[in-house]
């Protein structure tokens, strides 16, 4: 079943044009311009604190914004308050009512807006999120994740041309927040409506998102496309909050082509010129990041075996972890202590044990460069503010 709400036109925009937040001397959410299109699941990520949840309620009007504007389609609905927005939030309490059964629940929004025959809309939404057996039972008859969707179906019936998503699967066990990850991108796909998502889980973002915009202390980091962020992040805020990654400290040398060839406590290591966001020109310093699944693991007798071209570093394990599907290595280098890398448990070689010498290689388009300078400065920044 599809079912089109304001599928066309720039119905279901969400525009926000220098909008900011402020409490007395602090600063919840800086001066912010952020467009997120009609029809896309669009993810606010970051940590506790970092003005996601603000961001969001800002859009369904429950604060009200410092500076800025909040666009809904062709619609300023900055001074509207949150009942006559066209938008509609579920909450990480999906606050459904328990003396109603699900089907009740489901056609609240409906019968308070005064319509009369609600069976057929709210049997329609019910299959939606595929709970149409479960109508005349109960939430408290119902699994987390059922009420969940239940939530949404009651959000969605008065079709809004926004949903909001406030830490939706937080109270969810690791399996069934796996498992309603997917059902909420496909009811999102075929319901065709704009998705707001906050969450602390880049997980989660990545998984059902179409684009992020990672937040850190009241800004937007990064915004893209999950693949783009995870395998191109700007800084090491977002290289780090993303996954894993290894960042080591290097100078620049000569360039090699489209290549940087950077020194790292006397390795040579190749850096694509177009993914690093640093300064690049000779001795600059720069942060080589890689991640810990790109890079291969080689015991030092077989450094011979190793294909000319790939980057390396010499090192010694300090640790491993095996965690069923990969093997997890921490290898001190000189050039990099603690050195990360995931290797698929395919053909295990014995020899690589804590105390083993072994040689790390990745391919070169596999590294990113970040400014190693501008580390510095958010480390500052950091000490500064826990001060």
């Amino acid at each position: 079943m599809k079912t089109t709400t304001n599928a066309t036109g720039p119905g279901g925009d969400v525009r926000l044009a220098g909008i900011s937040k402020t409490y007395g001397s602090f600063t919840a959410v800086h001066p912010l311009d952020l467009t997120v299109p009609q029809g896309s699941f669009f993810a606010l990520l970051g940590a506790s604190g970092c003005g996601k949840t603000t961001t969001l309620r800002m859009i369904a009007g429950l604060e009200e914004p410092s500076a800025g504007t909040v666009h809904l389609g062709d619609q300023d609905v900055t001074a509207l308050p949150p009942y006559k927005r066209p938008v509609n939030t579920v909450f990480q309490s999906y606050a459904l009512f328990p003396h109603l059964d699900i089907f009740e629940n489901v056609a609240f929004g409906l019968r308070r807006r005064g319509v009369k025959s609600v069976k057929k809309q709210v049997e329609e939404m019910l299959d939606l999120v595929q709970l149409g057996e479960q109508a005349r039972k109960k939430p408290h008859q119902l699994s987390g994740g059922q009420q969940q969707r239940v939530a949404v179906a009651r959000a969605l019936i008065n079709h809004p041309k926004v949903l909001l998503l406030d830490e939706p699967l937080g109270a969810l066990d690791l399996k069934l927040r796996r498992q309603m990850q997917l059902e909420l991108k496909r009811i999102q796909t075929e319901v065709g409506i704009t998705f707001v998502h906050v969450t602390h889980d880049q997980e989660e973002a990545m998984t059902m998102a179409d684009t992020v915009a990672v937040m850190n202390g009241g800004r937007v980091e990064q915004l893209g496309a999950p693949a783009d962020l995870y395998e191109n992040p700007r800084t090491t805020f977002v290289a780090n909050f993303l996954g894993t990654s290894n960042l080591i400290e290097a100078e620049v040398g000569a360039r090699d082509g489209d290549d940087l060839v950077v020194k790292a406590a006397g390795d040579k290591l190749l850096l694509p010129a177009g993914r690093c966001s640093a300064p690049a020109g000779t001795g600059g310093k720069v942060l080589v990041g890689v991640r810990p699944e790109k890079i291969g693991i080689a015991h030092a007798d077989e450094a011979g075996a190793v294909p000319e071209g790939r980057n390396r570093l010499t090192g010694t394990i300090a640790a491993t972890s095996f965690i069923g599907v990969s093997t997890q290595y921490v290898v001190d280098c000189e050039a990099c202590p603690g050195v990360e890398v995931y290797v698929q448990n395919i053909d295990r070689d014995p020899r690589l044990v804590p105390g083993a010498d072994v040689v790390l290689h990745w391919n070169p388009a596999h590294t990113f460069g970040l400014d190693a300078a501008q580390d510095i400065d958010a480390g500052l920044a950091e000490e500064e503010a826990a001060r």
